[in-house]
């Protein structure tokens, strides 16, 4: 399928709602589920619609298609996918303690919310809209927060990689990644290792395979430093003219 036209510099599509940045961090993923039925994705290298040319896998039936998001094809009760899928609501005009999670994640909005990421190569935090229908994906250990734009509770489908709620690296804040590194004890040669218990999965900011906490904790307050700063951004009137159109469309599809 042709790739539609995008910005010449940034390569973030004009069709994507909300006021995407044009540069997203590296391994972040924004699908844009249209109600036209088609599925935009965007990432740093640029956006495509996903489609039975290559994305697409053969879905049951001739004419049906799938795209994996968190195992394959080949998953079976030998070769399981260790993931979790919940339900989630977020309060109105909230946000939630940034943190990072051992696993990679995704996360469906079904109404008007916003994404924090903390963008290591650019060493700044960017701020990701997002509006009904979009899925994000953020990688393991990428620092983050997700907040609640709208005056309603907000709904959320999530699935995780590898951890529950309950599991300590389910999510770090930065006063337990600070935690962490103060617990650090001396290893060979002088270096610093993790205590027990520490989390010891690759991340981007330890630039090996074990976590470096303090840099963590740094950018995780980085982002608290925004949302103290900016607040949680409010709703556009466009978007809260959607959402009443919305609803009268869902009253519609209600039999009376």
């Amino acid at each position: 399928m042709a790739e539609r036209s995008v910005r010449a510099k940034h390569r973030i599509p004009e069709d994507l709602p909300g006021g995407v940045p044009r540069d997203l961090p590296g391994g972040v993923e924004l699908y844009h589920l249209r109600p036209d039925g088609g599925i935009l994705l965007a990432d740093r290298e640029g956006h495509r619609e996903l489609g039975p040319e290559r994305e697409f896998l053969r879905f049951i039936d001739d004419g049906q298609f799938a795209h994996y998001l968190v195992g394959d094809a080949a998953t079976s009760p030998e070769r399981p996918s260790n993931a979790t899928v919940k339900l989630g609501v977020v309060g109105p005009r909230s946000a939630f303690t940034p943190h990072a999670h051992g696993g990679e994640h995704f996360v469906l909005s079904l109404g008007h919310a916003a994404c924090g990421l903390y963008d290591e190569a650019r060493a700044r935090v960017v701020d990701v809209p997002l509006v009904p229908g979009m899925l994000i994906r953020i990688p393991e250990m990428m620092p983050h927060s997700f907040a609640n734009r709208a005056d309603v509770p907000l709904t959320i489908l999530a699935a995780n990689t590898g951890y529950g709620i309950d599991h300590e690296d389910y999510a770090i804040t930065a006063a337990e990644a600070e935690r962490r590194a103060e617990v650090s004890v001396a290893g060979p040669g002088g270096r610093t290792a993790p205590a027990a218990g520490a989390l010891t999965v690759p991340m981007a900011l330890a630039g090996g395979a074990r976590t470096d906490h303090r840099a963590l904790a740094a950018a995780l307050r980085d982002i608290e430093r925004a949302q103290r700063v900016h607040g949680i951004a409010a709703t556009t009137v466009r978007e809260r003219l959607a959402a009443r159109l919305r609803r009268m469309a869902a009253a519609l599809e209600v039999p009376r």
